[in-house]
């Protein structure tokens, strides 16, 4: 029997109707173990790269890892995965909270879905059974409204994981939700997910999962819990959660602000850890089994109405809606997250565009007419919750800018690409390259986009902090200005151990390569949950395998080394600050992106070598014959 993972994988076609129940087999399992893989393996297999993302060929990915579901302390993550409507190619994108393990729960370790359904469903999962169930009477509603009514209609303890408003209408950063406060935000799943006519899917399970050695696995969670007790950046974590990044980012110079112009914001201050917890904050929220509890919930009557079943801003909604929209009022950017929370919207991508707006019309190249008569600048904090909905509405100007920066630019023209900030066609998360050099990187190589869950952040393995690292080789601290051949290996090594966590569906603020986890104690974690005889090689090869699957796909999607490049600004000198005059250089990114490729056993155009894909035992691809 499986030890960790139930061995059944539940197959939906929403076209036909029908169910379906798949047990790939151990071999499976241990090749692609969760997350980055199993999505990779999919996805070469089951799309025709040619497919149109929003139309039923596109096939979504909803899956756990072996290890997902174990009681230690961030093992509860789950990925979801398809073509892309934002960038046209690899999608990834993972949230905490307790849907992943109670899928595990329920008997499933992954949900496949294909097909669109004629009219509105939603999934039911109960103990190893599902069935399509009508959802007309859902469609419309929020992602609160959505989660009341399954409740009423299923069971009181259900999880689910669902689209808002803005994934029925189809805009491109759609994201979805569990228990309100957990997002798959990135990539825009919620479109996907919405084009399928698919409102949710609702898991209860009752059922154990059983490891290999339970009473190890009981003494990896207390030495974790012990651990994360008196860890210096879970303690931050615990006290003030991400919000809590805020003041020293913005002190490094690399807070994005008024869209990627400037690195610090003189508003920081009302924005930031303190003034939120003195202000808003209403408590803490955790996910499943987790020891860190960095949630934050807030409450308020006036001067926007907060109510603290709805999430809480973190540091990269704090960056979106605050410092890129130049509001220095928490209060406003809580309101504009919990819209996000409730329509279904990637706050990352959302904070974007809404900057990217902005900017267009301090240039004269959006007006009043396009706003409905409004100005709306930076700092116009009403101006940013109006757009908000109406982008989620895909009301007026919010159906030009649902489509991403880079579609809304290419509809809108008159030089407004200058100011439309992506990679792949994704809006970044909020820290600027320019102050760290080995993230921009990982930013521009990532399959899915900019996408700050894909690649290590340099600040963390400075001095001794590289420690973490000396498992994989990497010995020397890591200089976050320095842009050379030694941070590309840096890159190279951690993007594999960055890699790790979505692969197995672990939290970053519980595992490696930052926090309380260590590799040893990982790779003994797997060993006890699973019962296979492990090691940090055949974990870090399975990551690398996810990688090259992913690129493989965008390869046959159309990406070329043009597509590996930063956020224009980049390029720019940062004005003012810390990192005053610090800038990119074209050429220079360009030969260190060829460096990473020769480094992957890529050729010149990116593509993974035939000996690369041979060693990698993904002898059933094309591209390895």
């Amino acid at each position: 029997m499986p030890f960790g993972y139930n061995g059944k994988i539940l197959y939906v076609d929403l076209t036909n109707r029908t169910i379906e129940v798949k047990e790939p087999g151990e071999k499976w399992y241990r090749t692609y173990m969760g997350g980055t893989g199993i999505i990779g393996e999919t996805l070469l297999k089951e799309i025709n790269p040619d497919i149109d993302p929003l139309g039923p060929e596109n096939v979504m990915v909803f899956t756990c890892s072996v290890v997902t579901g174990a009681p230690i302390s961030g093992f509860n993550r789950f990925s979801v995965g398809a073509k892309s409507p934002l960038t046209g190619g690899f999608a990834e994108s993972e949230a905490a909270g307790y849907f992943g393990p109670e899928l595990k729960f329920a008997g499933f370790d992954a949900v496949i879905i294909k097909g669109a359904a004629d009219a509105p469903v939603y999934l039911w999962i109960n103990d190893g059974k599902a069935e399509i169930r009508d959802a007309s009477a859902l469609w419309g509603k929020d992602n609160a409204e959505t989660l009341t009514a399954l409740e009423e209609a299923t069971d009181k303890k259900v999880r689910v994981c669902g689209i808002g408003p803005a994934g029925e209408n189809l805009v491109s950063y759609a994201g979805l939700q569990n228990d309100i406060e957990h997002f798959n935000g990135r990539t825009g799943m919620g479109a996907v997910m919405g084009s399928k006519k698919l409102k949710a899917i609702a898991v209860r399970g009752t059922g154990k999962l059983e490891f290999a050695d339970p009473e190890k696995v009981k003494e990896i969670a207390k030495w974790h819990r012990e651990k994360v007790k008196v860890h210096p950046p879970n303690v931050g974590l615990t006290k003030y959660g991400t919000p809590g990044l805020t003041e020293g980012v913005n002190a490094g110079g690399f807070l994005p602000t008024r869209n990627w112009k400037e690195g610090q914001f003189e508003g920081w201050k009302t924005l930031a850890a303190e003034h939120y917890h003195e202000t808003i904050f209403a408590g803490r929220g955790t996910c499943w089994m987790c020891s860190v509890a960095c949630k934050r919930r807030v409450q308020a009557e006036t001067p926007y109405k907060l109510d603290k079943h709805h999430g809480g801003p973190e540091f990269e909604s704090i960056g979106a809606l605050g410092s890129m929209c130049a509001v220095a009022d928490i209060a406003a950017v809580a309101k504009g997250h919990q819209l996000c929370n409730l329509l279904g919207l990637d706050v990352v991508s959302t904070g974007g565009v809404v900057a990217f707006a902005m900017e267009c019309f301090e240039n004269g190249i959006l007006t009043a007419e396009d706003f409905e008569g409004r100005s709306i600048g930076f700092g116009d904090a009403d101006g940013m919750l109006w757009l908000i909905e109406k982008i989620a509405a895909r009301e007026g100007i919010g159906d030009t800018l649902a489509l991403g920066v880079k579609g809304a630019a290419e509809k809108i023209g008159k030089g407004s690409e200058k100011y439309a900030m992506h990679i792949k066609g994704q809006e970044p998360a909020f820290h600027d390259g320019r102050g760290k050099s080995g993230m921009a990187l990982g930013f521009a190589l990532s399959p899915t986009g900019a996408d700050h869950i894909e690649t290590p952040h340099d600040h963390a393995f400075m001095g001794e902090g590289v420690s973490k690292l000396f498992p994989l080789g990497l010995l020397d601290p890591v200089e976050p200005l320095k842009t050379d051949a030694a941070k590309v290996r840096f890159f190279y090594i951690g993007q594999k151990a960055w890699g790790i966590n979505n692969l197995l569906g672990l939290c970053n603020f519980c595992s490696v390569p930052i926090h309380a986890m260590t590799f040893p104690r990982l790779v003994e974690a797997v060993a006890a949950i699973t019962g296979w005889d492990t090691s940090l090689f055949e974990i870090v090869t399975a990551v690398e395998r996810g990688n090259v699957m992913a690129r493989v796909f965008n390869n046959r999607c159309g990406f070329t080394p043009a597509d590996d490049k930063l956020v224009e600004r980049w390029y720019e000198k940062m004005p003012a600050g810390p990192l005053e005059g610090v800038a990119f250089d074209r050429e220079m990114i360009a030969d260190l992106i060829q460096l990473y490729y020769e480094m992957s056993g890529w050729d010149t155009e990116g593509r993974p070598t035939k000996g690369k894909l041979a060693e990698l035992g993904l002898y059933w691809l094309p591209e390895a014959e």
